[in-house]
């Protein structure tokens, strides 16, 4: 007879400081708990239609089609490039991380000619070179960029972008998995035409979940498809009819997990969009004087670094493995390693939602402290401590 014990689940409590998750917020822990209905119950359809309302205003956009997709910030990628792509579209895709890489693989796999746009991995992708690539094509069907890059810590800007779109008529789509929430995303304003993100960096939702935003000159499109959307799943036509009436049965919708979004959505409402990017800025901006107070040197292109994820260079010398594994077994602290060619060279630090406090950046930075000095690298004692102390003070 086995022992059922052995089975219960009794996960650590961790302080999330990693590229994501986040650590969750007890009211939307709390949301999960709450009796679950059925997907089609009218008491389920009016958080739908909730939440879509909350979406609108976390996208600034008044986009008819604004929900969340069912799946992580991948599905939103997937759903984005697959209903806007046939076979012989042409694509022209920023690259200058691992995500940017992984739309590449995307368009590919829906058949598409892509133009990658490439730059150093840290580094924003210039308009320069992304009008050559437009500009170079007969036609073009899409636009696409990578708003936070989470492998590298570089905050891309868009509106010279969506300006170059527009002219050449191309489509606009943007992922704002580590930015949304964080961030401002201002995607009537910046004429984003297809936008998604993920529910478990900013937003201090558990993942799962894809927030996704596509305007009507997009949808128009549409219609004119010489085949169908490759995937039933992520088939915004079919979407279109299950959001927000569930009159169309589609699938069947995580319900717990959207409650939890709700909870989340409400809570940024309450705390107000301009007051939430400040937080998030304050914070990064302590945590980044902090780091380079221990000398070390940031890895994102100075005047584009994220708030909610920082990329510092490992010192020469220090074990990144060994000081990841330490934080995490001694500290209950967990922050990102390096992905792609940038493994073992950076460490990735987030500062998203919930986990953007005061008292988070203090911790790791004084933890991040000790383990220096161990590893051999000479750090003045409570440099970093001090530095962002003395930013958040100043903030």
């Amino acid at each position: 007879m086995s022992d059922i014990s052995r089975h219960h689940l009794n996960p650590p409590n961790r302080v999330l400081l990693g590229p994501g998750p986040s650590n969750v917020h007890p009211r939307v822990q709390g949301a999960m708990l709450a009796p679950l209905v059925g997907h089609l119950d009218p008491y389920f359809l009016t958080v739908m239609e909730d939440t879509m309302h909350l979406l609108r205003g976390l996208f600034q956009t008044k986009n008819e089609l604004t929900f969340p997709i069912s799946g992580t910030g991948s599905a939103g990628m997937e759903a984005g490039l697959c209903n806007f792509l046939e076979p012989g579209d042409v694509a022209v895709i920023g690259v200058n991380g691992f995500f940017g890489e992984r739309m590449v693989d995307v368009a590919q796999r829906c058949g598409a000619e892509v133009v990658r746009v490439a730059a150093e991995w840290g580094r924003i992708v210039e308009p320069e070179a992304i009008e050559a690539a437009l500009k170079a094509q007969r036609r073009v069907k899409l636009l696409a960029l990578v708003h936070a890059e989470t492998s590298t810590g570089v905050l891309q800007p868009l509106v010279e972008a969506s300006q170059l779109a527009k002219q050449y008529e191309a489509l606009f789509l943007v992922d704002t998995v580590t930015s949304l929430g964080g961030h401002e995303v201002a995607v009537d304003e910046w004429g984003i035409d297809i936008c998604y993100s993920g529910s478990q960096k900013c937003l201090s939702c558990p993942p799962g979940l894809a927030p996704f935003t596509v305007n009507q000159r997009a949808l128009a499109g549409l219609g004119a498809r010489a085949r169908k959307v490759q995937s039933l799943y992520l088939d915004l036509g079919l979407l279109s009819s299950y959001w927000p009436t569930g009159s169309f049965y589609h699938h069947t919708a995580p319900i717990c997990m959207i409650y939890a979004l709700h909870e989340a959505l409400a809570l940024a409402a309450e705390e107000g969009l301009e007051a939430r990017f400040q937080r998030h800025l304050r914070h990064g901006s302590a945590l980044r004087a902090g780091l380079e107070a221990m000398g070390l040197r940031l890895h994102a292109q100075e005047g584009y670094r994220l708030n909610t994820l920082t990329s510092v260079r490992i010192p020469p010398g220090v074990d990144d493995v060994r000081v990841r594994q330490r934080l995490l077994h001694e500290f209950g602290i967990e922050i990102g390693g390096g992905l792609g060619s940038l493994k073992g060279q950076i460490w990735r630090i987030g500062l998203m939602g919930y986990s953007s406090t005061q008292e988070n950046v203090l911790l790791l930075l004084s933890a991040l402290e000790k383990l220096l000095v161990a590893e051999g690298w000479s750090v003045e004692a409570g440099a970093g401590v001090t530095a962002a102390a003395q930013a958040l003070r100043e903030k």
